[in-house]
Formats: structure tokens, sequence, C-alpha cells
């Protein structure tokens, strides 16, 4: 019997693995909801995959950074050199993101499909060990600019508020490359740009920068954390009641949507995965996973992303034997995916120029509690 046990817990090493892989998100603080949604939607991935038959089983490790940068260089560390992760996945933002993509780069591990859509993480050349899943902030606000344009809405009647770090930004100067693409190369002067603190609720002083233009506000481009945007969103209500506020996907939508309680007509947000009602079979798969494999887990946005990343990631990994699992042999193979059908109704090829693989953005805006999609000619 023993000898028994000895040859399966033999055979087992052999033919199957385990797969560390780490995380370095906030799961206190303001922007707990994002890092805690990515992880449940990897983990109902990874759980799925080691319920089945397949030889790698997958291991996530999870820090905390509270979405501040230099816990998140002591995590990276820590999960690359003490944990010997093979990557790392779906970190969620951008002012940790500036941080952590040089140690990346560094000691040559994937960080892929990280939860931001910042310029940093999207170099030209791209970085090889830098690869990302969704759009862009400046493809989402280039869909901004180009759906209040489209409208009639003129620059001068557009305003921002932005977090005051690298996040923030990278959506003020997506902002200026739409105009710039329209051939409004001067219009951001005319913009009121409002600003708050990381980690806080200190919106106040952006907003009374915004009340100082002397325009008739129409829309404003939001780029920041759910918890200070639902504050800022129903302070503008009282002095902008008919603009639109629109959003980037960081936001984290659910849990905007519930911070705001009654107050979300005219809130959009702009998504980088389809919307989570919908009847595409990556949506259903989801659903179907996690009642199954986190059932006390709420469905939202953030958490497709994640279970999106985690299972592009599984399906590269799962094409090498054991003995071929190495850091850039997975690199390699997630370059070499092409013609992928992983169910949003385009295939998924990675692009070897922006090291990126989905450009798609879903318009949502908020009607009876619930999101819905829409096309921005139905706003006039």
């Amino acid at each position: 019997m023993r000898v028994l046990v000895l040859i399966i817990f033999f055979i087992t090493t052999i033919f199957s693995s385990e797969i560390k892989v780490g995380i370095s998100a906030a799961f206190t603080g303001p922007a707990e909801k994002l890092g805690t949604n990515v992880k449940d939607g990897i983990l109902t991935y990874f759980n799925k995959n080691n319920q089945s038959d397949n030889q790698h089983k997958y291991k996530l490790i999870a820090y905390d950074d509270g979405y501040e940068p230099n816990a998140a260089a002591i995590n990276m560390r820590k999960l690359i050199e003490e944990d010997n992760v093979l990557a790392i996945l779906g970190n969620v933002g951008t002012p940790t993101a500036n941080v952590t993509v040089p140690i990346a780069n560094e000691k040559k591990t994937l960080l892929f499909g990280a939860f931001t859509g910042a310029g940093v993480l999207r170099k030209n050349p791209p970085d090889r060990y830098i690869i990302n899943y969704r759009a862009s902030y400046a493809q989402e606000t280039t869909n901004m600019i180009d759906g209040l344009l489209s409208i009639g809405i003129k620059p001068e009647k557009i305003a921002l508020f932005t977090q005051n770090d690298g996040y923030g930004d990278a959506g003020y100067y997506g902002v200026v490359k739409a105009l710039n693409n329209n051939g409004l190369n001067n219009s951001i002067d005319k913009m009121q740009h409002g600003r708050y603190t990381r980690n806080t609720l200190n919106v106040e002083d952006g907003l009374s920068t915004i009340l100082d233009s002397l325009e008739d506000i129409k829309a404003i481009i939001i780029v920041g954390a759910y918890a200070p945007v639902a504050k800022f969103i129903k302070l503008a209500k009282e002095d902008f009641p008919e603009a639109y506020f629109l959003n980037v996907s960081f936001v984290g939508s659910e849990a905007l949507k519930n911070a705001l309680g009654n107050q979300t007509s005219n809130v959009i947000v702009t998504q980088v995965v389809p919307f989570y009602e919908s009847n595409l079979p990556i949506v259903k798969e989801y659903l179907r996973d996690l009642k199954k494999y986190l059932p006390n887990a709420k469905p939202n946005f953030v958490s497709l992303e994640g279970y999106i990343i985690a299972k592009l990631f599984v399906l590269a990994v799962n094409d090498l034997s054991p003995k071929n699992i190495s850091k850039e042999n997975i690199i390699n193979a997630i370059q070499a995916m092409k013609n992928l059908d992983i169910g949003i109704g385009k295939e998924s090829n990675f692009n070897k120029n922006k090291y990126q693989f989905s450009n798609l953005i879903w318009p949502t805006i908020i009607k009876n509690n619930k999101f819905v999609e829409f096309k921005w000619n139905e706003l006039k």
C-alpha cells in the first residue's frame, strides 16, 4: 500500500505542477472593493481549473498595498524574491504601477493584466515583462470626448476632475490626445480641472476649481476611485443638475452606484469588459463559475475582468508541459496566442506592437439602478 502511494505521488509530481502567482492590490482603504473584486475573479477561474483534470494547479498569493506605492513595491519584491511566483496578475492602480512596473522589468517577471489603463504599462516599444488585457485610459477618454463632441457638447462646456497622481494624469493626457485628434489642440486650456488627493475624500477644493468656470458645464470627465468620486458627484449635482458625469472603468462601477444611492442620474462609466448581464459566452461562463466557486460574491465588471485575465493566463500556461514551465516560456506562450475566442464576441489576439489583448470599450449609463449599454447619439 505504501509503495502504491509513493508511485501515485511520483506520477503526480511528474505530470502536474503548482503555478504560484502573485497579486498586490488594495484590500483595505477607499479602493478596497477594486482589489477584492479583481482577486475574486482570478480565484474563480483558478478554482475552476484546479478542480478539473488539467495538469497545472494555480495558487494565488495576495498582499494588500492599500493603493499606496511604497507598500506595492515591498509586496512586489516579496512575491518575486521570497514567494518565488512565476508571474504577477491583476495588480490594481496607476500610482502603484509606477513602482511595480520597474520592479517587474528588473526582476524579469511577468506583470499580466494589471487593472489600470495607464501609459506606464504601455510603452513604445513595449516592455517584454508587461502585458495588458484591457484598453487604455487614453482609449476610454477618446471614446468619451468623441461621444460628447458627437452630440454637440463643446470643449469649453466640459470639465475634468481627477486624482492628483499618475492615474489622474493618465486620464488628463488621454483627454488632451483625444482633443488633438479632433483638431482641437488648444481646447484643453478652456477646461476647468479640479483635483483631489489619493486615498482621501477631500473633493471640495477640486469642485471649487470647476465652479470657477464662467461656462455652463454640460459634462465632467472624472478619473478617480469610487468613494471620493461618489462624494464629488453628489456635491456637483447641486450646481450642475443636468450635467453628465463620465468615469473611466477603474472607478469601480458597482461600488460607485451603491455609494451614489438615489443620485445616479446621468452617471456614465466606460467599461473595458462586457456587461455582466449580457448573453456573451464569457459572461455566462463567469456567472456560472462565480456562483459555484464564490457563491457569496456578487457579479460586477471588476471581477469579470479578473476572471478574463485569469482565463487568458491559464490557457497560455496549460499549453506548457511541467518541465517547460518557466517565467520566459510563460511570456512566450502568451505572445503566441492567436485567433483566440474567449467568448467576448471578438477574437482576442496578442498585439505584439502594444502588448495588449483588447481595444474594446462598452459605454454604460445607470438607468433604474442598474448599468445599461448605450450609444452616444442616444444622449441627444
